[in-house]
């Protein structure tokens, strides 16, 4: 599926990553994001920069949300595990305790429907690895306003986020994880 971003709901959204000549800004509009007030209070605790038990890339909604069409992934749960992942692995500092410890917050104690099974979890480890190999360092630091309108194109390259390399992720990422929606999508 080459993009769905004239979804009306969250489920099918997704930006993909042939739009290389749309702005950011443009694919931001057609999302159907939560109000940050929606979001829950355990997330916040975790994800939120404010957050009083933050883990590494913790990012505020605006900036996750960016994230999301930069590496052009949906709203389903497997795709925000893959940009939860990417955006934590970008730190470079992720411990096996870190990881092992949101793995299990994220599919034991958020709830639905933010809650993400653990078997969708492949797609964090992949995020995760994606985002220590790529080039770009500190994602959740690197995104910012002056990059709204600039094509996707300009800021991928500029920020080191290589969209041959990351299909080749979800290629593995659909063999890890085959038939589920957001695979066949990838």
């Amino acid at each position: 599926m080459e993009s769905g971003t004239q979804a009306r709901s969250w489920r099918t959204w997704f930006p993909g990553l042939d739009n290389d000549h749309l702005t950011l800004r443009e694919v931001l509009a057609t999302l159907p994001a939560a109000p940050p007030d929606a979001i829950p209070w355990i997330v916040r605790l975790f994800e939120n920069p404010q957050g009083w038990l933050r883990l590494h890339g913790a990012v505020d909604l605006a900036t996750h949300d960016r994230i999301h069409v930069l590496l052009g992934r949906g709203l389903l749960d497997q795709d925000e595990a893959f940009v939860i992942g990417f955006t934590m692995g970008s730190t470079k500092s992720v411990s096996r305790l870190e990881r092992w410890f949101f793995k299990h917050a994220v599919s034991h104690l958020y709830p639905h429907p933010y809650r993400i099974p653990w078997r969708i979890l492949a797609a964090y480890d992949l995020g995760l690895e994606a985002g220590r190999q790529m080039g770009v360092k500190d994602i959740h630091l690197a995104v910012h306003d002056g990059m709204l309108d600039r094509p996707l194109g300009e800021v991928r390259r500029d920020l080191g986020i290589d969209s041959l390399r990351l299909r080749q992720f979800y290629a593995r990422e659909r063999d890890a994880l085959p038939g589920t929606p957001a695979s066949r999508r990838l």
